[in-house]
């Protein structure tokens, strides 16, 4: 069976599981030594997502996706109640794609005596954490307790999503869990704007005006290098100052909540850019 099981398993109707218990059943039944790639969603499935399948389908023995919008990485005034819910679509799009199980939980993940909480100290003190309060503990948590039912040999994450990617390769670190964070490039539109689930919030006339964002991340970039080549380290702000004055030009741009310039490895603001480090630029904005 190991030695086979990736050709057999490609013409698999893909297994749904509702409950931790019945993940956990199939768990236990699949050989040890075989290699298991996981891929973490929240469903509204797009390409990003299933660049995400094709690499983990490719790596790895068994491919395990699960479905779960979590609660507690919402805050009090954000989009929970009208996140993207497409279980049946997405359903049939991991199946294509040959993912022989979904986790996919119908009832809260959190108990009714829940109590427990991964804290990630530092992080809500970062420009993202500060814009969303709680927001990385409830990653921390649920990415620690899918981790714990799945079990798997490599998980996926994209970089989009980097200060999630940093914190998740931290809590892997700090809690000593053996998996392997593998994380791929951000998947973009034609004009390059990153794909999202959130996308589908945007009218016409919004989506156009969004790729100010990647332009002017593109721009931070360009000053970066231009400046590197007469300087070992460029101030923080001037790149900062940068992405700020692409979004400003930008006329349906009607809020800037932060533009950061931050470590790559701990998401900490940073003074200066040194050569050869590089920086984390991050943008939040409203259109």
């Amino acid at each position: 069976f190991a030695a086979n099981s990736r050709r057999a398993v490609s013409n698999m109707v893909i297994q749904t599981h509702k409950t931790v218990q019945c993940f956990r059943d199939v768990r236990r039944n699949i050989p040890q030594g075989m290699k298991i790639g996981f891929v973490p969603t929240m469903g509204a499935l797009h390409e990003g997502h299933l660049s995400l399948v094709k690499e983990a389908k490719a790596n790895n023995d068994i491919v395990v996706a699960s479905i779960y919008v979590n609660p507690t990485q919402f805050g009090a005034n954000e989009d929970l109640d009208k996140y993207p819910r497409t279980l049946e679509q997405d359903t049939e799009l991991l199946n294509d794609l040959g993912v022989d199980h979904l986790f996919a939980p119908s009832a809260n993940m959190y108990g009714k005596h829940h109590v427990s909480y991964v804290e990630p100290t530092g992080f809500d003190n970062i420009a993202e954490g500060k814009a969303r309060p709680g927001h990385f503990r409830g990653v921390a948590t649920i990415v620690t307790k899918l981790f714990n039912v799945v079990q798997p040999t490599n998980a996926y994450f994209g970089q989009k999503d980097a200060a999630q990617c940093i914190l998740i390769r931290r809590i892997v670190e700090d809690l000593n869990i053996d998996v392997n964070i593998c994380i791929q490039d951000t998947v973009r539109e034609k004009d390059g704007l990153a794909m999202s689930s959130r996308n589908a919030y945007l009218n016409e006339n919004e989506r156009q005006a969004a790729v100010v964002l990647y332009k002017s991340l593109c721009g931070a970039k360009e000053l970066y290098h231009d400046l590197m080549e007469s300087s070992s380290a460029v101030d923080a702000d001037i790149i900062r100052e940068k992405v700020m004055s692409y979004l400003q030009s930008e006329p349906m741009v009607s809020k800037i909540q932060y533009v950061a310039v931050d470590s790559k490895e701990t998401m900490q603001p940073l003074d200066e850019v040194v050569l050869g480090e590089g920086a984390l630029v991050s943008i939040a904005c409203q259109v």
